[in-house]
């Protein structure tokens, strides 16, 4: 039922010429080249890093605006043995990043305390209860990591409680930025760090890579103060990165690729457990899609429907058995949120379907009782069906909380903008946001926005894309290739796995699944699968045109050659 109803085919223009240098100056496999050339990667000295993805290759962190005051006034901090409050948001990017800056800081000597706000009881981001709070429990220094960015007033009612705050984020830069002792946002003007699209984690990163620079060179550590391996906090910043869907470019390409084998041989407790409930194997090489769609979610589960605290404690946790009840509480929240999640769906597919019939090109979707620390996820999938920038609003205690996802070309933070007369509150980037508005005002902010929407988005814009780096004849799906397309793995946001294009008449063809949702072909010796597939099973009783990824699927130990198909229809 997620499945888009229409995809349009585009065939991705390529340089045969540049894509066949790459093969013969890197000893790749043609597939691999293509796809690297399609990418704008035909230079293979630029491809050569790449597909090496060395960690020595991140920017200097010292490109970030703002990063010498950061650094200098969390030196002070440590240096006056002050006590620092990181105060993190409530999903996975913000937990990460509240557990690498926390446990840098402590293994540096500083007296540090974390603060991760209730979604439910005080919503997204810095808040004046919170602060006061703190300041009374004698904190004197506040980071803020995953949110702050907007938090003119929060920041100002801290410098009167005799707190300073250091704001470390990724979102939206709006004009007022707080007045804080330093802002790390490489979207924030004049910021000449390169790689824009960092998760908060990434930004903590780089905040941690200058410190370590700052302190070394000032002789902090010894032997009794060991210098911190930043290497070792590389798989918390894997899972911070992926599962916040920012795109797999650029320095979170790196990130990625070091964070995935470093979590697949990770020795804390809490990642140990996580896995353990998870399923995903001890030992065994941990892949992009794991994380988004095993890992993350059960971090997320605990901020979702409770206290995302939980989170922090069990990738802070270093003893196994409390790290496993932790896991299982997470693992049971995920379940009850799947639970939700799915009621919700249905009713919001059903909303959204009459809404399209209307002609709408963008949704606003809202009802009482929807809860708030689900709707991101069912946004999602009700883009995924629809294709249209999506916001679902949950009312809950006369208060309106809404959650959005949006589409290639279609700008959610700007659109939301644009309403602004009409909500509450907002923020967010490009592609995701969150909003607040009084239930009485849900018909205008939905009338503005899919005016918005009308005048944003054509036609053609609300057609799913099946992007297409090749074509394939059946006797190339090969497991060298599967291997040689690996290379340009991890996959993810803004490097997805290539499709090819595969026209063949299929060997076998029958349904699985419950009720026969999905879709199992077969094209010689190479199975191919396509989930929510299973109502295509009609159009392959003769030759069909496969839109596919290839690569394996490994499953009880084995790893067998597949396909994994995107779209299925019959030849033109």
């Amino acid at each position: 039922m997620n499945v888009p109803a229409r995809r349009r085919w585009v065939e991705v223009p390529c340089d045969e010429a540049a894509a066949q240098g790459l093969e013969r100056a890197l000893s790749l496999h043609p597939l691999a080249a293509r796809t690297l050339a399609c990418r704008g990667l035909a230079d293979p000295a630029e491809a050569e890093r790449f597909l090496a993805a060395r960690l020595a290759d991140l920017p200097d962190p010292f490109l970030m605006r703002g990063m010498e005051e950061a650094v200098g006034r969390i030196r002070r901090a440590l240096a006056d043995r002050e006590r620092v409050c990181v105060y993190g948001d409530y999903d996975v990017d913000g937990v990460t990043s509240t557990v690498i800056l926390t446990r840098f800081l402590r293994a540096a000597g500083g007296e540090v305390v974390t603060y991760t706000p209730h979604r439910l009881v005080e919503g997204y981001g810095l808040n004046a209860g919170a602060v006061a709070k703190l300041a009374a429990d004698g904190v004197k220094l506040l980071v803020t990591v995953d949110c702050g960015i907007t938090s003119v007033e929060e920041v100002r009612a801290a410098a009167a409680l005799g707190l300073e705050v250091v704001v470390v984020d990724h979102h939206t830069v709006p004009v007022a930025l707080p007045a804080a002792a330093a802002i790390l946002n490489p979207h924030q003007p004049g910021c000449g760090y390169p790689s824009k699209v960092l998760a908060a984690v990434g930004v903590t990163f780089c905040l941690l890579m200058a410190l370590r620079k700052r302190l070394r060179e000032a002789g902090w550590f010894g032997a009794a103060r060991p210098e911190p391996n930043l290497r070792e906090y590389l798989d918390l910043v894997a899972l911070g990165t992926v599962a916040d869907v920012v795109p797999l470019t650029g320095a979170n390409r790196v990130l990625v690729r070091h964070g995935l084998e470093a979590l697949a041989k990770t020795g804390r407790p809490g990642l140990r457990a996580l896995k353990q409930v998870a399923g995903v194997p001890e030992g065994a090489p941990v892949t992009a899609g794991q994380v988004g769609f095993r890992l993350g979610p059960r971090v997320n589960a605990a901020g979702r429907l409770d206290d995302a605290g939980r989170g922090v404690r069990l990738l802070l946790c270093e003893d196994p058995a409390e790290a496993a009840a932790l896991a299982r509480e997470l693992d049971d929240e995920n379940r009850a949120r799947q639970e939700i999640e799915r009621q919700i769906l249905d009713e919001a597919l059903t909303e959204a379907a009459a809404r399209v019939a209307e002609g709408a090109r963008g949704l606003v979707l809202a009802r009482e009782g929807w809860h708030p620390g689900v709707i991101g996820i069912v946004a999602s999938r009700v883009v995924e069906r629809f294709h249209r920038p999506t916001l679902l609003i949950g009312v809950n205690d006369g208060v309106g909380k809404g959650s959005g996802r949006s589409i290639e070309g279609f700008h959610l933070y700007d659109a939301l903008a644009s309403c602004e007369r009409h909500l509450a509150r907002f923020g967010g980037h490009k592609h995701a946001a969150g909003v607040t508005v009084a239930p009485e005002a849900i018909p205008a902010f939905r009338a503005a926005f899919e005016a918005h929407a009308a005048g944003a988005l054509g036609e053609d814009d609300l057609v799913a894309r099946c992007r297409i780096e090749g074509r394939l004849a059946a006797g190339e799906a090969t497991e060298r290739a599967a291997e040689a397309l690996e290379r340009l793995a991890p996959f993810g946001a803004g490097h997805p796995e290539p499709l090819f294009a595969l026209r063949a008449r299929p060997t076998r063809a029958r349904s699985m699944g419950a009720g026969g949702a999905h879709l199992k072909l077969a094209f010689g010796g190479v199975d191919a699968v396509g989930f929510s597939m299973g109502d295509r099973l009609p159009l392959c009783d003769g030759e069909v045109e496969v839109a596919a990824s290839l690569g394996f699927d490994e499953w009880d130990g084995r790893r067998r050659l597949q396909l994994k198909l995107k779209d299925l229809r019959r030849p033109a």
